[in-house]
């Protein structure tokens, strides 16, 4: 089926509305198995334990938990609900961001799991904001890497402080 993109809804005040399709069960029944082994293969990486998957999860029951694995491995369908899928893709957007920001899978673990003096962070490491259990926590850890991607606030890394800046007759024109 081939979908064409939609112009941009706007409510009376003009902001943008979401579109209801994106939630509507049968996109979510699409998304879930997917989404899932994505996460597990993420949390495998991270090498969270169980008790975290479930809090980066919602929460839900271990059964639960073990029935949605169970159907994703074996390309089963189920839906997760919308709060399950966001939490995923936050999942997803850190991962990805720590992929851009640092030189090789270990030195993003390493920031995940090192002690951070950000105020969001209060001293802990972002991955015991990942796993506090609330999307928020979530949500915050997303969005301080995409500032960081963006060049709003982080540390250089080492490429950044070796990095020399440009002179002048380092600029070409053609």
């Amino acid at each position: 089926m081939l979908r064409t993109r939609r112009t941009e809804e706007r409510d009376e005040s003009g902001l943008q509305r979401l579109d209801p399709d994106r939630f509507a069960p049968a996109s979510r029944k699409r998304l879930s198995a997917p989404a899932l082994r994505t996460f597990l293969a993420i949390a495998d990486l991270w090498g969270l334990n169980e008790e975290q998957r479930l809090l980066v999860l919602g929460y839900p029951s271990r059964s639960t938990y073990h029935n949605w694995a169970k159907q994703a491995r074996e390309h089963g369908a189920f839906t997760l609900d919308v709060d399950t899928l966001t939490r995923i893709s936050a999942v997803l957007g850190i991962h990805q961001a720590l992929g851009i920001l640092f030189p090789d899978e270990r030195a993003g673990l390493a920031w995940l799991r090192t002690p951070h003096d950000a105020l969001v962070f209060g001293g802990h490491p972002p991955l015991s904001v990942v796993t506090s259990g609330t999307q928020d926590g979530l949500m915050t850890v997303r969005r301080f890497l995409d500032a960081a991607r963006g060049g709003i606030y982080m540390h250089p890394n080492t490429l950044d402080e070796r990095f020399a800046p440009y002179e002048d007759g380092d600029i070409v024109f053609r």
